[in-house]
């Protein structure tokens, strides 16, 4: 027989383990979008550096592709876990992000250097904001990508941004996904 101090220690060692489980499952999800996110960046920060005239097709492309990759690691992951990470609620959320993004660019006058700012540093903030609820790391992330990209943009000039862009923005992701996936 136990009694109701050791029971309650007993349950709280339980309410610490579900957490540290259900953080490394979100971890573990988040990496594998982060890792392919990342790489789908650097490529389209390069392609747009090679072909800018292309840049917006390029980065629609992209975007497009980094949603459906969300959606079949998520998928993929859910038949290994039981855990469900993507559903008519994240794609509405998806949709209406980039919608909200987009009514903001529709709003200013943005070259495409504030184009290359904007859209990352749009998305750290969501990142920054998920910190809150899921862990650190992605607050880290957030708020390290966000600031890379602004020393870029004030010191880094012409095209080369893009290659600034392509290794911070891309890059970061790539090392945040592993990161978050062994060193967290």
């Amino acid at each position: 027989m136990i009694d109701s101090r050791e029971a309650q220690a007993a349950l709280a060692d339980i309410n610490d383990m579900v957490a540290q489980v259900r953080q490394s499952r979100i971890y573990d999800i988040a990496s594998q979008i982060m890792i392919v996110a990342g790489v789908m960046v650097v490529a389209g920060n390069i392609a747009s550096y090679v072909a800018p005239r292309y840049s917006t097709y390029i980065w629609i492309s992209i975007n497009v592709l980094n949603v459906v990759a969300a959606a079949v690691i998520s998928v993929l992951s859910y038949r290994r876990t039981g855990v469900r990470a993507f559903d008519y609620r994240v794609l509405s959320a998806f949709l209406l992000f980039f919608g909200f993004g987009i009514l903001c660019i529709s709003l200013g006058r943005f070259g495409w250097r504030e184009m290359s700012v904007f859209w990352p540093t749009y998305f750290m903030l969501f990142y920054c904001l998920a910190g809150l609820w899921f862990g650190r790391a992605f607050l880290a992330i957030g708020l390290s990508i966000a600031v890379l990209t602004l020393i870029g943009y004030f010191f880094i000039g012409g095209a080369l941004f893009l290659l600034w862009m392509a290794a911070v923005n891309g890059g970061g992701l790539i090392l945040s996904g592993f990161w978050m996936r062994w060193g967290e």
